[in-house]
C-alpha cells in the first residue's frame, strides 16, 4: 500500500488510460438481445418499435401486439364483453385513470417496470421532478429503460439540472443494458466530437440489434470510407437478422388489422 501511494503520481495517467480502456471494454460489448428481452407469451424477441407492444400495470408485463391482438380475437369469439390482461387475465381499465389503482399496487411493491410507468406518467402530465425520482427509483433497480429517459432529462435539463456527464453515464448504462435508442445517441455524440472510429462501433452494435436509424447513420459513413466494406455487409445481416426474430404470422395479422398500442 505504501508503495501504490509513494508511485501514485507517476502511475496516475497511466491508470486512467487502463481504467478507460476497461470501461470501454464493457460498453462496447455486443448485448445478446435488446433491453425489450422476449415477450413472455410468444417467446419471441419484442419489437423495438413501441407501438408494437404494450405493458399493462396490473402485472407490468410487456407484451408483444401480436399476442395481444390473439387474446382480444378469443374473446370476441367467445363473446367476452371486457378485455382482459393477456398474461395475467386481469380486467384491463380503458383510460390512466382506471389503471392508476393497478399501477400504484405496483409501485408501493417497489416493481421496477411499475415505477419506471409512472414516471412516464409524471412526465406526461409535466411533473418532471417526480418522474426523476421514479426513473431513479427505477434505474436503481435495473431497467435500461430509466436510465435512458435520465440521460434525457439531465441532457435537456427537465425536472433536473442539466449535466452532459451524467447524460452520457446514464446513456452508457442503457447502452450496456441494450437500448439501442441509448447507443445511437453515443454515437451521434461522439460523431459530434470528432470521434468517428466509437461512434462507428456504436452504430454498428445497435444496428447489430435491429435499430434503423444507426442503419441510415452507417449508410452515410460507408461513402466516407469510415466503415470497410466487411463490416458494412455484415452489420446489414446482423441488422435484417434482428429484424427478421421480431416477426411472426400472429404479429403480421396485428399489424394488418392496424392492432397498434396507442
Amino acid at each position: 500500500v505504501k508503495c501504490q501511494k509513494d508511485h501514485r503520481s507517476k502511475h496516475k495517467r497511466a491508470c486512467k488510460m487502463r481504467a478507460a480502456e476497461l470501461r470501454d471494454e464493457i460498453v462496447f460489448k455486443q448485448p445478446e438481445s435488446s433491453h425489450l428481452g422476449d415477450c413472455p407469451i410468444c417467446c419471441l424477441p419484442l419489437p423495438l418499435e413501441g407501438r408494437k407492444s404494450t405493458m399493462n400495470p396490473c402485472c407490468s408485463t410487456i407484451i408483444c401486439i401480436g399476442c395481444n391482438f390473439a387474446n382480444q380475437k378469443r374473446e370476441f369469439q367467445a363473446g367476452q364483453k371486457e378485455h382482459q390482461c393477456a398474461f395475467c387475465r386481469t380486467p384491463l381499465a380503458t383510460t390512466d385513470e382506471g389503471s392508476e389503482p393497478h399501477l400504484m399496487k405496483r409501485v408501493e411493491a417497489n416493481d421496477p417496470f411499475a415505477l419506471l410507468q409512472k414516471g412516464v406518467r409524471c412526465n406526461r402530465r409535466g411533473e418532471r421532478e417526480r418522474a426523476i425520482e421514479y426513473y431513479t427509483r427505477a434505474a436503481g433497480l435495473g431497467v435500461v429503460t430509466a436510465h435512458c429517459n435520465l440521460a434525457m432529462a439531465y441532457q435537456n435539463g427537465q425536472g433536473i439540472e442539466r449535466d452532459e456527464k451524467r447524460a452520457i453515464y446514464h446513456w452508457e448504462k442503457a447502452a450496456i443494458g441494450g437500448h439501442p435508442d441509448a447507443r445511437f445517441n453515443l454515437g451521434v455524440n461522439d460523431l459530434k466530437n470528432r470521434r468517428a472510429d466509437r461512434a462507428v462501433r456504436h452504430f454498428i452494435i445497435a444496428a447489430g440489434l435491429g435499430d434503423d436509424d444507426s442503419v441510415e447513420q452507417l449508410k452515410k459513413l460507408y461513402p466516407l470510407g469510415l466503415v470497410s466494406k466487411d463490416e458494412f455487409a455484415a452489420t446489414l445481416r446482423a441488422h435484417k437478422d434482428a429484424v427478421d426474430e421480431t416477426k411472426s404470422k400472429q404479429r403480421d395479422e396485428a399489424e394488418a388489422a392496424n392492432f397498434y398500442s396507442r
